[in-house]
């Protein structure tokens, strides 16, 4: 592929990536205010304890797959075919087996009404298996607006019949059958947006060819999962649900935040960084200029949202979420370098890493459960202070582990990371003391986030920011084509 189809199909990419996770987040901020306003801590917190359960079940049935087919240079229908019955028979067999753990399940965290509700919970990353082949091929083939859509419906679906079910006074059973509804509606999506369909003709031969890779892959997410959930098990464990639901809908706001950078670089970097593969100097060039995207949006937009988490939270839920709001700002700090890091670990499977994204993913999980058993006698906020000063501090592990395959010293790195993310900390300060007078929340949150806006995009520009003025002539692009298809 000639270098500058790389870069339109990398822009278009992120284009959509960056649109799709925009809706994706404020569609799910417009139900999450909703329900959240109905229901209480408690009752996000009964099915919260539950998320590690499902989220590790569904990481096992994917067994790291999707990337090990986007990362074949050649992939063939039976490779999708093999991945696809793969996962279905390995789900269910996952499905079977956390059925019969569910009374378990329930007596570890003291509520006998986890039986059934896990056992209904527990089915949606079943139903996720019958779409994991296509969601790799529909990625493999950059086919970014066509996944976009289907998850932007799953979320409206989902989102309604949640509202429905909240007001009908279902409580947590109505965030339940939200994610069922949600992961079948995606499913159904992906396999209207993809050409490919599954044969009778089963072998799991591709299947025992990728393992080596895929194995390694599946490894590191579950310990990434268990290190994402961590709390929500301590605290369902030790504390009481309402401690649960506090903080995972802090940890709620914080992972959509992130995730809209996360989403853009995740649905690009790879492919692109497999197609440039070969050729150092090409593969480093759009390796940069991909960490210098994520940084130029993910740092204002953490940052941001840190500088306002308290009065966001209360403005949009009131006040029975405040505490989300004072953990919401700390984790935001933490949240801000994950897109950084995704890119860099994009990079490590595109040489084939995934042993080294294992063994470091592992590490981090060990090391965070280490600080913050230190810190339990301390309490909630002194766990989720070290859980983010070790996530920051570790993205300079993760850049050794990019210098085993590419030319990245510390100083690219700094120049690449570090005007985006001390621009943005300046910001956030000037912005915190210039609205320092205002006192009622909402207009506080409302005056915040413009001055920050106004501040951060006027020094860009002054500043000749590449990166700013290709986004900006990427959307005037698509605008004109946009208006001449109308036209």
């Amino acid at each position: 592929m000639a270098e500058g189809e790389l870069k339109d199909r990398t822009a278009k990419g992120l284009f959509w990536g960056g649109l799709s996770n925009g809706l994706l987040q404020v569609i799910s901020l417009v139900f999450g205010i909703i329900i959240g306003r109905i229901l209480d801590p408690s009752d996000f917190g009964v099915i919260g304890v539950l998320t590690i359960f499902t989220a590790v079940a569904t990481a096992m049935q994917e067994s790291g797959f999707t990337a090990a087919l986007i990362n074949r240079k050649k992939v063939d229908p039976a490779d999708y075919d093999s991945v696809f019955w793969f996962n279905v028979l390995l789900s269910l067999i996952l499905y079977l087996i956390l059925f019969f753990c569910a009374p378990l399940i329930a007596r570890f965290f003291h509520n006998a009404e986890l039986v059934a509700l896990s056992r209904f919970t527990f089915l949606g990353f079943l139903i996720g298996s019958f779409g994991t082949a296509q969601n790799a091929w529909l990625v493999k083939q950059m086919k970014i607006k066509e996944k976009s859509i289907a998850s932007i419906v799953s979320v409206v679906v989902a989102g309604v019949v949640a509202v429905v079910l909240a007001l009908k006074g279902f409580s947590y059973w109505g965030i339940a059958v939200q994610n069922i509804v949600m992961m079948a509606v995606n499913t159904l999506g992906l396999w209207i947006a993809s050409s490919w369909r599954p044969s009778f003709r089963i072998s799991f031969k591709p299947v025992g060819e990728m393992l080596g890779f895929s194995f390694k892959v599946l490894i590191t997410n579950v310990f990434a999962i268990i290190n994402f959930h961590f709390f929500s098990v301590v605290f369902g464990r030790f504390y009481s649900e309402k401690e649960v639901g506090i903080y995972n809908q802090a940890n709620k706001w914080n992972s959509a935040g992130y995730s809209v950078v996360n989403g853009m670089a995740y649905n690009v970097a790879q492919p692109m960084l497999v197609e440039a593969a070969g050729d150092d100097g090409r593969q480093v060039r759009v390796f940069r200029k991909l960490m210098r995207f994520v940084a130029f949006v993910s740092f204002p937009l953490m940052f941001g949202l840190s500088l306002v988490a308290p009065e966001f939270i209360t403005s949009l839920l009131t006040d029975k979420w405040l505490e989300s709001g004072r953990l919401l700002r700390i984790l935001c700090i933490g949240g801000s370098v994950y897109p950084v890091t995704t890119v860099m670990v994009q990079l490590i499977l595109s040489h084939g890493g995934s042993g080294v994204q294992m063994w470091n993913n592992i590490a981090i999980g060990l090391a965070q459960l280490a600080v913050c058993a230190l810190l339990f006698p301390f309490g909630v906020t002194w766990m989720v202070v070290a859980y983010t000063v070790v996530n920051c501090l570790w993205i300079f592990i993760w850049l050794g582990c990019v210098n085993r395959y590419i030319s990245y010293p510390l100083k690219d790195f700094l120049t690449d990371i570090l005007p985006y993310a001390s621009l943005s900390a300046l910001v956030m300060v000037s912005t915190y003391f210039i609205t320092i007078f205002i006192h009622d929340p909402r207009w506080l949150c409302l005056a915040r986030i413009a001055v920050a806006v106004l501040i951060y995009s006027g020094v860009v520009w002054l500043s000749g920011s590449e990166i700013f003025k290709e986004c900006i002539q990427f959307a005037r692009e698509r605008m004109q084509v946009i208006f001449r298809r109308k036209g």
